[in-house]
């Protein structure tokens, strides 16, 4: 079974309400969707979502790296050589995680293909079945917490709760909102997305603490480059402290478990380029007693089922932040993951269990 042929196109899929956080505001899931056919006839599919502020991936840079970088070097090698295969992805150039994501996603569903197993349990399947979160945008605290209130009627049991954007003194009357509107029955993370400084992070931190808003953990409390800043946050408060942006590589990971500057690890696979090296990031976490998450971007149910499987197969995933297919409007995605509520199941099916993707300009709006 060899690369018969890579290709790409692109995907534009409106929200049913902008997507806010201290970055960006996002009204349209655009993303370029990979497919790899192998000699045999199959199809493997990728994504990669365009986050030009968090991964410097543009569509165009994606693309571009897919077809004319990424894509050439595999065309003819064996899937059962997939080692070489993700070498060559990574050593084709420097840079693109997203790029590499989609390509890496797509070898890995025709590799479960392949070997008549759904992904998960190929590599490892220590889970059948997961429980996502619901992010709460950063609006007004009012507009918050009525969206906190409806995400919990929905059967959602822990929201994520973007904040970093106006100022701690707004952020604090935000979580207030939020859990006077939810009780004390659901779990609340904050994703302040870079947006605080070291000094405003600790005081609003321990701010919440003698409030007891009883925040479960705060993800990215500071710039991504500021390890020193964010191991003093992690060092100066109880609340648990997640790395986000800070964590791309295996070696920024190294660097963020050895110095203990943070309690936890979000994984995603369009800053890790793919399931090959996030595997790597979650063992290296694992063997220093770190528990991780693994999220996504604003993507569609294939690149999700990808970082899915990734999850479901490993027990030292414990957190799963996999919302962002029940904020689009439309489904292109036949297969892969299912929702039910908060609740995700996988296909029987081998690999993502993918079976096609309908192009978004053919997709209805009460599709």
């Amino acid at each position: 079974m060899k690369i018969h042929r890579i290709t790409a196109r692109r995907q534009s899929v409106p929200l049913i309400k902008p997507f806010k956080t201290a970055l960006r505001t996002v009204t349209h899931a655009e993303s370029v969707i990979v497919r790899i056919e192998a000699d045999d006839g199959r199809v493997g599919w990728g994504e990669a979502p365009a986050t030009v502020v968090i991964t410097g991936d543009s569509l165009d840079s994606i693309e571009s790296a897919v077809t004319q970088t990424l894509g050439p070097p595999l065309i003819g090698k064996s899937l059962l050589g997939h080692e070489d295969i993700f070498h060559a992805l990574h050593a084709a150039m420097v840079g693109s995680s997203s790029a590499k994501a989609a390509v890496d996603m797509a070898v890995y569903d025709l590799l479960g293909q392949k070997c008549g197993l759904p992904l998960y349990q190929l590599l490892g399947g220590y889970k059948d079945r997961l429980e996502t979160d619901f992010t709460v945008s950063v609006n007004s605290p009012d507009e918050m917490g009525a969206d906190a209130s409806r995400y919990v009627a929905a059967g959602f049991n822990v929201l994520k709760i973007k904040v970093g954007k106006d100022g701690i003194a707004e952020d604090l009357e935000r979580i207030k909102e939020i859990r006077r509107s939810v009780g004390g029955g659901v779990k609340i993370r904050l994703d302040a997305n870079q947006g605080w400084s070291v000094k405003d992070a600790v005081r609003s931190i321990r701010r919440m603490e003698d409030m007891g808003l009883d925040i479960e953990l705060v993800e990215q409390p500071v710039k991504a480059q500021d390890i020193d800043g964010l191991k003093a946050v992690t060092d100066a408060v109880e609340t648990p402290i997640m790395a986000d942006e800070s964590v791309f590589s295996p070696a920024q990971a190294f660097e963020v478990l050895k110095r203990r500057a943070a309690d936890l690890i979000n994984i995603k696979l369009m800053k890790a380029g793919g399931i090959y090296k996030a595997q790597i990031i979650n063992h290296l976490a694992e063997e220093c007693g770190v528990e991780c998450m693994v999220g996504s971007m604003i993507e569609s149910r294939i690149a999700v089922t990808a970082a899915a499987h990734l999850a479901a197969a490993k027990k030292n995933i414990t957190r799963f932040d996999f919302d962002a297919p029940l904020m689009l409007l439309n489904d292109t995605v036949e297969g892969g993951v299912q929702y039910r509520g908060r609740e995700m199941t996988f296909p029987a099916a081998p690999g993502l269990g993918i079976r096609d993707v309908r192009s978004s300009d053919r997709v209805g709006a009460g599709s």
